[in-house]
């Protein structure tokens, strides 16, 4: 009976989660400034009779639902923070903030928290322990110069009091037609760090190369060595991903640059293969640079580490999954080289993550994530609130 409410209650939760969802598109906010959103996350748990704590690592919401008989704790994680893309949508409830979107989901993220929220409020006498719902601010990185995150959120205790026994999440994937789920056994998402190479040359007239060193030049020679280094270094059977999106030097047509700056990331789904690669890339920009007579230095700054399926929640998770949607309809995926800082979250505690499908090709959303058209197919919605409010229910039981 309780399984038959859940989905009864998702369902008829679906006008009410595009409502959300809509508001929440219209009205996105960048990372650490989820300011509007946080409040109508913490106004809607509150009258949903939760427990609600807020300012967590900034902007966060934690709401504790109590069931009916103690028990464990199962934590649900929902990002909150939007990208600096601009929307080139149409439709009504485009972004009404220029240069900012919600690229990445985040919206349809927050509202199927708040509708598994909803649900599981009204079935709180059916389940024993607690349900932790961790809104999240910052998942796509803090600005410059601040902190925020995931990191924030376990510094400032949010598995703790009570403690959290296993958190779950799911991304929304235009890849997957929707009514489709997707997960994957080991890796979900990769590694995630940012690497700066700055090359050091000298500077002198470009009528004269020969009387200084071109840094422009050996970067060149850098930014091939290094995909020699991923393609030739490293087994491909463990991905080594490494991607330069700024490149900065010189400044005069006819000046040979002194310096040049590169700034890239490096993705990888093997943690051992991220521990040795900084020291690999490190010796090999050594070796380029010092042939030109240049030099180099090289700055790492580690971001999200590997996000992992825990074994034991996959296998209880996925026929729970197939019961709420269909055998047919849950899909084993490859891992992503895109990256989740709930990886950090899931080092702490078992976690499992899944994905929700959001692609209608023929009403033409196929767009890719982080992408300024890209939008959803709102069934998902009720999809979403209806897996997941399952996946909880059989974690506590």
């Amino acid at each position: 009976m309780t399984r038959l409410n859940i989905q009864q209650i998702a369902e008829s939760l679906q006008p009410k989660l595009v409502e959300i969802r809509r508001d929440l598109h219209q009205h996105p906010e960048l990372s650490n400034r989820e300011f509007r959103t946080a409040n109508k996350v913490a106004e809607y748990l509150k009258n949903l009779g939760l427990s609600v704590q807020t300012g967590v690592a900034h902007t966060g919401v934690i709401g504790l639902l109590e069931g009916s008989r103690p028990g464990s704790t199962v934590a649900v994680r929902a990002d909150m923070d939007a990208l600096p893309i601009q929307e080139l949508n149409e439709m009504a409830y485009r972004s009404r903030y220029d240069g900012v979107k919600h690229a990445c989901g985040h919206d349809v993220h927050t509202t199927i928290g708040l509708g598994v929220a909803e649900t599981l409020s009204q079935l709180r006498e059916h389940f024993q322990g607690r349900v932790k719902f961790i809104f999240q601010p910052a998942e796509e990185g803090a600005p410059a110069g601040e902190t925020g995150g995931a990191y924030l959120m376990l510094e400032e205790g949010v598995l703790d009091n009570p403690p959290v026994e296993a958190i779950l999440a799911l991304h929304v994937m235009p890849t997957l037609e929707v009514g489709k789920l997707g997960y994957q056994a080991g890796p979900v998402w990769a590694s995630n760090d940012t690497l700066e190479v700055v090359i050091h040359g000298r500077k002198t007239h470009g009528a004269y190369p020969h009387t200084g060193v071109d840094a422009i030049l050996v970067a060149s020679h850098v930014l091939q060595a290094v995909q020699t280094l991923v393609n030739r270094s490293v087994d491909v059977r463990d991905p080594l991903l490494i991607s330069f999106g700024v490149i900065e030097g010189g400044n005069q047509f006819n000046v040979l640059a002194d310096e040049v700056r590169l700034l890239g990331i490096m993705r990888c789904h093997n943690p051992e293969i991220r521990r040795s690669a900084p020291a690999r890339i490190d010796q090999l920009l050594g070796g380029i640079t010092g042939s030109f007579g240049a030099s180099h230095s090289l700055k790492m700054t580690p971001g999200a580490p590997v996000t992992l399926n825990h074994s034991g929640l996959l296998k209880k998770a996925v026929p729970v999954l197939e019961a709420a949607v269909g055998k047919e309809n849950v899909l084993l995926q490859k891992p992503q080289m895109g990256a989740e800082d709930f990886a950090c979250f899931a080092e702490r505690v078992p976690g499992f993550y899944f994905l929700l499908g959001v692609r209608n090709e023929s009403r033409g959303i196929t767009e890719m994530l982080h992408t300024p058209r890209f939008d959803v197919d709102e069934s998902c919605l009720s999809i979403g609130v209806h897996a997941m409010s399952r996946l909880v229910m059989d974690c506590l039981s």
